[in-house]
């Protein structure tokens, strides 16, 4: 089988940057080379805003609003590390995530004893514009966090990833929010067959109690200057504009140190490429939806592990094409889809209140939407999430459907990919809300992170506890699809 790695195809990569090169508009649904590919899709994403299990869960633990601020920049800085490379290791480079489908859903949890049960549910809501929502939530500590993101994807050069949402976190024993926003991203070192993840921009996470955070990305430039992945941040009280309380600066992938501005003493030095890991636990292939991703795209997923190019596009398009249909059978009905964990709504008031501090760090597309977990639909979900219908538009046991077996693959842990989908706000406080999919899980669990893990700074912790584009010019995203089929697969369909 043909070698999948991005170096190794350094010749086709360049011919498929060339058909990208005279489109003007959002590249985010165009169609890429199996090699470009990770396997897996954006749907799973948001997961990375929660594999520090402990970061997420000790943003309520501070016994002050200013530690507890403190707490919340910590964590969404310890976050994006994984979130931008998603699985894979830095030295690979990253690999573009599949386009999720309409109504892809994904889902797991995280276990430790001291933490409790953290769990996830990520849905792609839209397809074009692509937007992702996601909940995260821990009821043991009062955590939750919900979200969307909406990507657009622009080439010249380096690939230019503009994110459109915003999550929102809420503490529940203090009744606090945090307003936290999606950095854009760019993507550098693609000719050299080692594409690495900048974060770009300046951005600040607004607290309801009126702590901010301000953040500046800006890593090396053309002439060599800045540092890679580098970030300074400053945190003060909207009261006190003038009065910086902390300072953080270093790399969001590596060193960074934590200071209290008014002293000038480091309070905390974090290291967030060996911040330890929960492992998602998942359900078994075999006991998932069929609209859960990583089943619905299984034989693309094993076909990419085991470097047949031609059977990754191949099983691809069975789901491209069923989808396309899907949605031309709802037009030709006058029907819409309807998705299954969110909804769109017309205003987020906590949003609407928080963002006055600093606008220019939220973009927000209105015709997108503004998405919102629904509680009562998380809390009530039973397989099968839509009945008897398949994400290849066929039907299970139905007239011209067939129930498809599990695909086979192999263990190997899922290699993700760029930027990112987020978290936000509340949910039901019961004690253990149902989550869909909730059985044991299969994937093998590591050790916790023992408290002598968990980044140490005194008095914080309890002693317990987007819209279409104008038509572009060039090949249109089903064009270049027709020509990698040709390029790759034996039998084009």
């Amino acid at each position: 089988m043909g070698d999948t790695s991005i170096a190794a195809n350094r010749s086709a990569l360049k011919d498929f940057l060339a058909s990208i090169a005279t489109i003007s508009g959002d590249l985010s649904n165009i169609t890429a080379p199996p090699f470009v590919l990770a396997e897996n899709s954006t749907v799973e994403i948001p997961q990375y805003w929660c594999d520090h299990a402990h970061l997420f869960v000790r943003q309520a633990w501070g016994e002050t609003e200013e530690q507890r601020a403190l707490n919340v920049l910590e964590s969404f800085m310890g976050a994006l590390r994984n979130q931008q490379y998603a699985g894979r290791d830095e030295s690979e480079g990253i690999k573009k995530p599949l386009n999720a489908f309409l109504g892809e859903l994904f889902m797991g949890k995280w276990e430790d004893e001291e933490l409790g049960q953290t769990r996830l549910v990520s849905e792609q809501v839209s397809h074009h514009p692509p937007i992702t929502a996601c909940y995260i939530w821990n009821n043991k500590h009062g955590v939750r966090a919900e979200g969307f993101t909406e990507q657009e994807i622009t080439f010249s050069g380096n690939v230019s990833i503009k994110q459109k949402g915003y999550a929102m976190l809420h503490i529940d024993k203090y009744d606090e929010d945090y307003l936290m926003p999606v950095p854009n991203v760019k993507v550098k070192g693609i000719l050299g067959g080692k594409p690495y993840p900048e974060l770009q921009g300046n951005y600040s996470l607004i607290s309801s109690t009126g702590y901010v955070s301000q953040i500046k990305f800006e890593g090396k430039s053309f002439f060599g200057s800045g540092q890679k992945n580098g970030f300074e941040a400053k945190m003060f009280h909207v009261d006190r504009p003038n009065e910086i309380l902390y300072e953080a600066r270093g790399a969001w992938n590596g060193d960074s140190t934590f200071e209290d501005a008014r002293t000038g003493k480091a309070i905390e030095e974090m290291d967030f490429a060996s911040l330890k890991t929960l492992p998602l636990q998942i359900e078994d292939i075999a006991e998932q939806d069929p609209w859960e991703s990583r089943k619905a795209w299984g034989d693309v997923i094993a076909a990419l592990r085991r470097g047949d190019m031609k059977a990754a596009v191949d099983a691809k398009s069975i789901v491209e094409q069923g989808q396309r249909q899907m949605r031309k059978d709802e037009a030709a009905n006058g029907t819409t889809w309807k998705n299954r964990f969110f909804k769109p709504v017309d205003r987020d008031e906590i949003f609407d209140k928080l963002s006055k501090q600093d606008p220019s760090s939220f973009t927000v597309d209105r015709q997108g939407g503004i998405w919102k977990v629904d509680k009562e639909a998380v809390q009530s979900a039973q397989k099968p999430y839509h009945g008897d219908l398949l994400p290849t538009n066929e039907r299970t046991g139905g007239t011209g459907g067939s129930q498809h077996s599990a695909p086979s693959i192999d263990p190997k842990p899922p290699q993700n990919n760029t930027a990112a989908a987020i978290p936000t706000n509340g949910v039901s406080q019961q004690e253990e809300t149902h989550v869909p999919g909730g059985k044991a899980p299969t994937q093998p669990p590591i050790d916790p992170p023992a408290q002598a893990d968990l980044p140490v700074r005194p008095h914080t912790e309890p002693p317990s506890m987007r819209a279409p584009e104008t038509p572009t010019e060039g090949p249109t995203d089903a064009q270049v699809e027709e020509f990698l089929r040709n390029k790759y697969s034996a039998s084009p369909r």
